[in-house]
């Protein structure tokens, strides 16, 4: 089961998917979330009320990937290179889970700036009586 979301940074928003993970159930569970976030290079990360196990970690992303990072109770949003990217890729500062993706250009981030207020929360889904 997937789940969309909204990410709202600032004046920014895009949606985006969950995947079906345990971190990512966990989130969306404790959405709706609202919080300062900070940045590292091209990446928007915050805490969560969330105690998630790095399952299957990757040390490396691609731009729109959405990461969960156990350590700092973290979600990351990938839009583009950090500090610890080694010539295109895409390397946050440890592994990550990946928990879903942002639908279209995630470098519509690009602009936000450490303290950004971001606000993630559930789209609605419309259920029609059959």
């Amino acid at each position: 089961m997937t789940i969309r979301m909204r990410i709202t940074a600032g004046s920014t928003a895009a949606t985006a998917t969950l995947n079906d993970t345990t971190a990512a159930r966990a989130i969306a569970a404790a959405l709706p979330i609202e919080t300062k976030g900070s940045t590292w290079g091209d990446e928007i990360y915050f805490a969560v009320p969330v105690d998630a196990a790095l399952e299957d970690g990757q040390e490396v992303v691609t731009i729109g990937d959405l990461g969960y990072w156990p350590p700092g109770n973290a979600f990351c949003i990938f839009y583009g290179r950090t500090p610890a990217s080694r010539e295109d890729e895409i390397r946050p500062a440890r592994a990550v889970k990946i928990i879903g993706r942002v639908e279209g250009d995630a470098r519509i981030f690009a602009g936000a700036r450490a303290g950004v207020r971001v606000r993630l929360e559930k789209i609605a889904t419309e259920r029609w009586l059959t």
